[in-house]
């Protein structure tokens, strides 16, 4: 028996029984033609600031669709399938605005007309508008417009320790989800207007892509930033990992204070002129999480408490799967996390984290190459290879779910994986390519509107009740009525509300704990 296989057995059926899950899904609002809609957030919807299941990402034509915590797979994409059947009655009934099924936008206004969320007039909801404007002036708007499906993860009894060996073996083998689920190899021209990229143009129809690309979304065009570039974040420990975060949270950035907190006219342009605003500023893979107490700073959090949960950043939205990811998926998710919380994790070092860097931009924009090679420890290896190995490494783990269900589900999620590995051409990505190819002209936003108006008649065609659309009614006017109470409570001037929330103090303090088995902080 192998060491994995010894851990696994050690960690008990109860332990396995309390894995929970949850997921966010981001997606663009958008018209019949493939535009981006630049309408309000429809109002019947509730308030994007305190809903606990719908809100908006950076944009307002960005929905963010949020499940509760679940004990199993099925009930998790029940509960977004709902979400989703109440935001789709809601956009038919104020006009025939979507989602937009893709992860890459839709064709997109000049980048100033693009909306910023709004949320209100609140301190609270002024400052996630104002850190909204902050992303605008560092990154361009453009950028904030692409979508994913971010995966809450937890499972009982596991340390900080226990949590950062995870997180470390996940960067190390992110290459493989990457290369399993990416499913945005092209993007419409609109997207990159006016910036350099490597994206080769395909037919006449204004679309750009890569021909063996995975993921446009977690590449070189997704997510990054020269002033990020700097950050070489360790993953050893909370300690490590407070202390940089901190670090950027409280350097002055020279290009950020030439922008300055505010413009001439008063109006503010970003929460702080520092590295990160806030700590959601900081993309990554995945990330150590902690539910937050009301106007408690994440990393305080973190520091206090431990690390809870971790959220998986680098899913894109599947255009096959109408609510954008299915239980194959997920399943194929929670053998993979055990898989790294299991397996031997070392201490990464800056070069590791450099290559990885490499990897995942590789990955992300030839994924699907043949024979394309990957650095593992310096050492090349291709990536077919690399990741077979790891498939085969999640079988007894997939068994040992399995057994506790009482099905397959898991083995055919793995099964399914090592497939597709071995003939590229069935992975989302190629599939994605293929689809243009055979029925739309090679055109991106032709595809993507297809799709979206499938997946809009699929999900308006399921079964409705009066009673579920009263419970989200009652939800969407609860949450406007909490909006009006956290307006009526604010007493602090706007200005004093900025300084305090992102002073230094509100981060916290390096701690020990006892029983934790490390510090909680740097």
């Amino acid at each position: 028996m192998s060491a994995l296989q010894h851990r696994l057995a050690a960690l008990g059926p109860e332990r396995l029984r309390g894995m929970r899950r949850g997921i966010e899904k981001e997606s663009l609002r958008s018209l019949p033609d493939g535009k981006l809609a630049l309408t309000p957030h429809p109002a019947a919807l509730g308030s994007a600031l305190t809903h606990p299941h719908i809100t908006t990402d950076y944009s307002e034509s960005q929905l963010e669709l949020i499940t509760g915590v679940h004990a199993s797979v099925d009930s998790c994409l029940a509960e977004l399938t709902e979400i989703h059947q109440f935001v789709l009655r809601a956009l038919q009934a104020q006009g025939d605005e979507r989602l937009w099924v893709s992860s890459m936008p839709c064709g997109l206004p000049p980048d100033e007309t693009i909306p910023i969320g709004r949320y209100g007039s609140s301190n609270v909801g002024r400052a996630k508008s104002v850190y909204r404007m902050g992303l605008a002036h560092r990154y361009g708007r453009r950028m904030q417009t692409i979508s994913g499906i971010h995966y809450n993860w937890s499972l009982p009894g596991v340390d900080n320790e226990g949590y950062f060996s995870l997180i470390r073996n996940f960067r190390r083998h992110a290459f493989l989800l990457l290369t399993l689920f990416g499913a945005s190899p092209a993007v419409c021209s609109s997207f990159v207007e006016g910036r350099p990229h490597e994206l080769q143009k395909l037919g006449a129809s204004g679309t750009l892509y890569m021909p063996h690309g995975t993921s446009l979304r977690m590449g070189r065009l997704g997510y990054q930033s020269e002033a990020q570039g700097t950050l070489a974040v360790s993953y050893n420990g909370l300690e490590g990992y407070a202390a940089s975060l901190h670090d950027a949270l409280t350097r002055p950035w020279p290009a950020y204070e030439t922008v300055g907190i505010r413009n001439p006219g008063g109006d503010y342009n970003q929460l702080a002129t520092t590295l990160l605003q806030i700590e959601n500023e900081f993309y990554g893979t995945i990330r150590p999480k902690r539910v937050i107490f009301p106007g408690e700073r994440p990393l305080h959090a973190l520091r206090e408490r431990g690390v809870e949960y971790i959220e998986v950043r680098l899913m894109d939205l599947n255009p096959f799967e109408p609510i954008g990811i299915d239980a194959m998926t997920l399943r194929f998710l929670d053998v993979f996390l055990l898989h790294c919380l299991l397996s031997d994790s070392p201490p990464d070092t800056p070069s590791e984290i450099r290559e990885l860097a490499q990897n995942q931009h590789l990955t992300a924009a030839r994924g699907r190459e043949p024979g394309l090679e990957l650095l593992r420890r310096g050492t090349p290896v291709k990536l077919g290879d690399w990741g077979l190995e790891i498939v085969e490494q999640l079988q007894p783990i997939a068994d040992a779910l399995d057994e506790l269900d009482g099905t397959d589900a898991h083995a055919l999620a793995v099964a399914h994986a090592r497939s597709t590995l071995r003939q590229p051409d069935l992975l989302p990505s190629a599939r994605v390519l293929h689809a243009m190819s055979a029925h739309h002209d090679d055109s991106f936003v032709a595809f993507v509107r297809g799709q979206s108006a499938l997946t809009h008649r699929q999900l308006l065609g399921l079964p409705w009740g009066e009673p579920q659309q009263s419970r989200f009614e009652a939800l969407a006017q609860r949450s406007l009525d909490d909006q009006r109470a956290i307006e009526a409570a604010d007493t602090l001037p706007f200005e004093v509300y900025r300084q305090e929330y992102v002073s230094a103090e509100r981060l916290g303090r390096p701690r020990t704990v006892a029983g934790q088995g490390q510090a909680l902080a740097a």
